[in-house]
């Protein structure tokens, strides 16, 4: 008879659970849509590789936190100015093209940047490298987005869409960074960077093969200039100020992490650390996109911004790897729902022939945070210790919901001609 009962629970769960993601597996039916998602995943490994992995390549051939932590912000800085300049290219080209050329130049690049720092160059050359290399790489997140959001008419369809996409972002940092940390310290301090980068290149050169579900690009009919289109909008400025803040979480982290797992004698726990806080992410990402929340798309990214400045201070009270564990997960938990808010509600005012350089911007202000946050993270551990550093992401943390807040009024404002577009319309001019 129990078992008879505990048939019965299965089958009445099983179908339950199909129907809790059943929006996941519609998002697949759309042509192409597995292939270039599953490329857009291996092509944003060097996201998750790349900056903890100069950390380690740096800190491993100096012993300083400071430096390496000023060498990863610089590779981040140059990405964020650079990547929504290969963005409007894309508007304006196509992403295949534009794809093929910085999937080379990320490759010889970011080899030159590793033979610098082994070979000990003077060290101007270290950033030199660092910046040319980071400026070369196009903004993978972005590019796979306006494919989703050019295939899908739907706003819901959209955020589930936007939502696994913050998914496989986060799948990538619990992947990255203890295979970055592995590799660095039972190979070589230059493996982790040189395997996140080869990984990367190969997905976006497969990625722009895929031209098929590639958002079409604007025609100017014949004897027409081309129009410069407006991509800030009141929404993308409040949106890109607070991932700023954000940014300097996640910059911060890659840091104060590492250092607080060195000076507690286990420095291989600093990727399982980073890789169970990007697990809280996960979790609360799947759950986001398959849940009908209420209130409008402002409503949504003011209350994740708050609750993300409120749940990062759980890191103030971290003073051992045993409470470093859980705290890092609950903190994490208010990550993804946060950044698909954000991106759902620029999106949802975003010019279509413009829609590539829009939510690379959105990424950019990001990107400019974990530059800031790398170089404020390793300063700290320098300076005060690494136990004491974790008051930079709260911090940060803290700063994002009240910088959400302090823009409320911006985003309430009537979205106008944009905002009242659906895909695939342009704006009138």
């Amino acid at each position: 008879m129990a078992r008879k009962r505990e048939k019965q629970s299965v089958s009445v769960k099983a179908p339950a659970a199909r129907t809790l993601f059943s929006p996941y597996a519609r998002l697949f039916a759309v042509p192409g849509a597995r292939a270039f998602s599953l490329a857009g995943w291996l092509a944003r490994i060097p996201m998750a590789t790349v900056g903890l992995g100069s950390i380690l390549l740096v800190a491993g051939e100096t012993g300083s936190y400071g430096l390496a932590g000023a060498v990863a912000g610089t590779l981040a800085l140059s990405f964020a100015l650079a990547s929504p300049q290969w963005a409007r290219l894309m508007d304006r080209y196509g992403q295949a093209p534009v794809l093929r050329l910085t999937s080379l130049a990320y490759l010889v690049l970011g080899l030159a940047f590793v033979g610098v720092v082994v070979a000990d160059a003077p060290r101007w050359t270290w950033f030199v490298l660092a910046a040319v290399s980071g400026a070369s790489g196009a903004n993978m997140g972005s590019v796979v987005r306006s494919r989703w959001a050019h295939a899908l008419p739907d706003q819901q369809q959209r955020q589930t869409a936007f939502a696994f996409e913050s998914v496989v972002d986060e799948v990538v940092f619990v992947v990255g960074p203890p295979a970055v940390t592995f590799l660095a310290a039972l190979v070589a301090p230059p493996a982790g960077f040189l395997a996140g980068l080869l990984v990367g290149v190969a997905g976006g050169l497969v990625l722009s093969g895929q031209v098929a579900t590639q958002p079409p690009v604007a025609v100017v009919p014949v004897g027409e200039r081309r129009v410069r289109t407006t991509v800030l909008s009141p929404a993308l400025v409040v949106v890109a100020i607070t991932y700023l803040a954000v940014g300097v979480v996640f910059g911060a982290m890659d840091v104060v992490v590492v250092g607080f797992a060195e000076a507690q004698g286990r420095p291989a726990a600093a990727g399982v650390a980073l890789a169970v806080y990007a697990a809280g992410s996960l979790v609360a990402g799947l759950l986001y996109g398959v849940l009908r929340l209420p209130g409008t798309l402002v409503t949504r990214f003011l209350a994740c911004a708050v609750l993300f400045g409120a749940a990062t201070q759980l890191l103030l009270a971290v003073g051992s790897l045993v409470w470093l564990v859980p705290a890092a997960f609950l903190s994490g938990l208010a990550i993804a729902p946060l950044l698909v808010a954000g991106m759902s509600l620029v999106e949802s005012r975003m010019d279509r022939a413009a829609l590539n350089e829009g939510l690379a911007w959105t990424s950019t202000g990001l990107t400019l945070g974990v530059t800031l946050g790398a170089a404020l993270g390793g300063a700290a551990v320098d300076a005060w210790g690494a136990d004491t550093a974790f008051a930079v992401p709260a911090a940060g943390a803290g700063l994002a919901g009240l910088l959400a807040l302090a823009g409320a009024g911006l985003l309430r404002r009537p979205a106008g001609t944009v905002g009242s577009m659906v895909p695939g319309q342009g704006v009138a001019r």
